[in-house]
């Protein structure tokens, strides 16, 4: 496995490419050749983080460096677990292969701000992953792997595949390092967008040490981490909540994508959405056709607020959370997104006769909620293996108080011309109290 030229080049820096910060990518042909297919160039052209542009003006990194950040940190994973036997005595070099190409690969199916669309659930609308299958399974992505990885597109789809049913225990390994509470996704990702936002919180963790710290798990069917990484996992799950916190739902941030999303669903119900055109494009193609589309439309304000030359988000005049108005917030989290929008008209014709069109808009948390924190620790010494939670009281207070609860917030925000009418927001409580049955 260590043999692997991928591997050998993290050491040998030749052929390589450099991604922030200062981190050398180790290219060989066959990855090469990869990078350059239409599919993966496109990441090339979609930011990671979406409107978070908007509030963190350099965050205008790609999915195409993030996708090379988790292709190293596949590397770095596999050249540590080499020295692991229980890894090694199961997991073939033909397997590390199909872990590396896969980390590659892993948003290649993604559309432009394809997070949030998705948790407006709207019907019809295919998950990114059913479009990264179709990617895999035909053109020359499927040639490639077939070609110069010697690997079937389907093991790729079933190993990004999140549901375990029917897979054996090497794939379902090789999942866990891809999908899990400390994966190699959520490791670049939030080590990245910190980098990028200039907000230090998620780059507060020992990477190496976490890496250095993996190991099996007693089942033999996924990853787990010595005594010695212990610190290092609580720092980064205790990282992720923070930048759910700070950035991914800061409030302006979740403004912007409540326009977004109500932009999206007007035109969609409008019939303007090509969707297999919206599939295939770039983030500039999207926001030129959002532009162009809205054009005598209700929506163009919220599209001109998001994407033209002066930029008009939408202001937050009340706010609901666990803490805050806990029953109205019980009410609203996780409730379909029509019925949002529904609630959204009718409190904006109270408050401004619908003048401006979408005065109102209510963002809550979607109804899928964010995993849970369940990884073993290893204490060689005893030879035995404890759940995270049940040795660190930081991620037990984690585990057992949702995470949602505390991160994502019911808001309601309204257009800059209209935020005077909410001076008392007694007026949206009782409002909410008397349409919200409890």
């Amino acid at each position: 496995m260590l043999t692997l030229p991928e591997i050998v080049g993290l050491d040998s820096h030749v052929g390589s490419v450099r991604i922030p910060p200062e981190l050398d990518v180790p290219l060989t042909g066959r990855v090469r050749r990869m990078m350059d297919t239409e599919s993966f160039r496109r990441l090339a052209k979609m930011t990671q983080v979406g409107l978070v542009s908007l509030v963190y003006p350099a965050a205008r990194h790609t999915r195409f460096e993030h996708s090379l950040g988790v292709y190293r940190l596949s590397l770095l994973f596999l050249k540590r677990l080499a020295h692991i036997p229980r890894f090694t005595s199961t997991v073939s070099k033909q397997n590390a292969e199909l872990l590396m190409i896969t980390a590659l690969l892993h948003d290649i199916g993604h559309w432009p701000f394809c997070h949030l669309i998705e948790d407006i659930r709207i019907e019809g609308l295919p998950r990114h992953e059913v479009l990264a299958a179709e990617i895999f399974r035909s053109g020359e992505v499927a040639e490639l792997l077939r070609n110069d990885w010697n690997i079937e597109p389907d093991s790729v789809i079933n190993l990004l595949n999140n549901n375990n049913s029917g897979k054996d225990s090497v794939t379902k390994l090789l999942s866990s390092i891809l999908s899990g509470p400390i994966d190699m996704d959520k490791m670049d990702y939030l080590f990245r967008d910190s980098l990028h936002t200039g907000v230090p919180y998620g780059r507060n963790f020992d990477q190496a040490r976490l890496i250095g710290s993996l190991c099996v798990n007693e089942s033999g069917n996924g990853m787990a981490i010595t005594e010695k990484g212990k610190t290092a996992a609580e720092l980064m799950i205790f990282a992720r909540y923070i930048m759910f916190s700070e950035v991914y739902w800061h409030h302006t941030v979740r403004s912007a994508s409540s326009m977004f999303q109500r932009l999206f669903s007007e035109l969609y119900q409008e019939g303007r959405m090509e969707l297999p055109y919206f599939f295939r494009s770039t983030e500039d193609d999207i926001i030129r056709f959002f532009m162009e589309s809205s054009q005598q439309l209700p929506v163009r304000a919220l599209a001109e607020g998001l994407f033209g030359t002066k930029r008009l988000i939408y202001k937050r005049v009340a706010q609901f959370s666990i803490l805050e108005q806990p029953e109205i917030y019980r009410k609203l989290a996780g409730k379909p997104y029509r019925q949002l929008c529904e609630l959204s008209n009718q409190l904006s014709t109270m408050i401004s006769g619908d003048k401006p069109p979408f005065a109102i808009l209510i963002d809550a948390p979607p109804m899928e909620k964010e995993i849970e924190i369940k990884i073993d620790v290893f204490y060689p010494k005893e030879d035995c293996y404890r759940a995270l939670e049940d040795v660190s009281p930081v991620v037990r207070s984690m585990a057992r108080e949702q995470f949602d609860d505390y991160t994502k917030r019911v808001r309601i925000f309204a257009h800059p011309d209209v935020t005077m009418s909410f001076r008392e927001n007694r007026r949206i409580i009782e409002f909410l109290e008397n349409r919200l049955d409890y």
